[in-house]
């Protein structure tokens, strides 16, 4: 049996997960996921994504975008009352 006809070959030729183990310091010794550093079980291609594509996602009010634009506005009060103070 030729080594290209088993599948399993290109598994076991596969990288390494870089994780280690909390309790032993021992490495993961599972393969890595396609252009990850890790395994499946240690985080490869997982989470959601930012934004109204997140399922939890609700009203944007939180999003990255409005508590960025919030900062700027209350800068901006800032230095108003602060060029009033001085004026006054």
């Amino acid at each position: 049996m030729n080594d290209g006809d088993n599948p399993m070959c290109r598994a076991h030729a596969a990288p390494r997960c870089a994780a280690t183990s909390k309790r032993t310091g021992q490495p993961c010794k599972g393969p890595a996921v396609k252009g990850w550093r890790v395994c499946r079980f240690h985080g490869a291609g997982g989470g959601h994504r930012a934004g109204a594509d997140h399922p939890s996602y609700r009203h944007g009010m939180r999003a990255r975008e409005w508590i960025e634009a919030r900062r700027e506005i209350n800068d901006l009060v800032r230095e108003a009352r602060e060029i009033e103070r001085l004026i006054s």
